[in-house]
């Protein structure tokens, strides 16, 4: 039968060891980082802005939480920096051909590749989906890879 008192547990049964740590799947976090907006958690859609700590906002959401200054909601970390709308700058994208994203997978019934990205650098041609640096110019908004910041060494648009 079992539990009768004719049992006799050993140290292994009754000692725990150290739990494991979990570790954090870095694909499912860069996809989080560049595909979703850090405020509000949806579809980053546009008119995308961004903060100088390089989050990636939905305009609309940014709007909202500033907006909403009730004593009884609490504070988002990822915003708690931003005071007003002049503290983010509105991006300029350029979307990549290449993307099929929300086009063809209106049912669901289509898998949707979280690797190819929807905006690409102008210059050189990288993907935005997180394997590369990305810089934005304040003063215009438009993004570049870190890598045709280099090649080109101004800080001038090239637009």
């Amino acid at each position: 039968m079992g539990c009768d008192g004719g049992t006799i547990p050993k140290r292994h049964e009754l000692v725990k060891g150290p739990r494991k740590v979990e570790k954090v799947d870095k694909v499912a976090e860069l996809v989080a980082r560049w595909f979703y907006c850090a405020l509000s958690q949806e579809k980053l859609r546009r008119p995308i802005v961004a903060c100088e700590l390089g989050r990636l906002y939905n305009k609309d959401a940014v709007i909202e939480f500033l907006l909403d200054k009730s004593p009884d909601k609490t504070p988002m970390e990822s915003a708690s920096h931003i005071r007003s709308i002049k503290n983010v700058t509105e991006l300029n994208l350029v979307d990549n051909p290449a993307w099929s994203g929300d086009k063809e997978s209106i049912k669901g019934d289509k898998y949707d590749d979280l690797q190819s990205a929807r905006f690409i650098c102008p210059v050189v041609g990288l993907e935005m989906n997180g394997r590369h640096r990305f810089c934005f110019l304040r003063n215009c908004g438009c993004v570049f890879s870190e890598r045709a910041l280099k090649e080109i060494k101004s800080e001038v648009c090239h637009k």
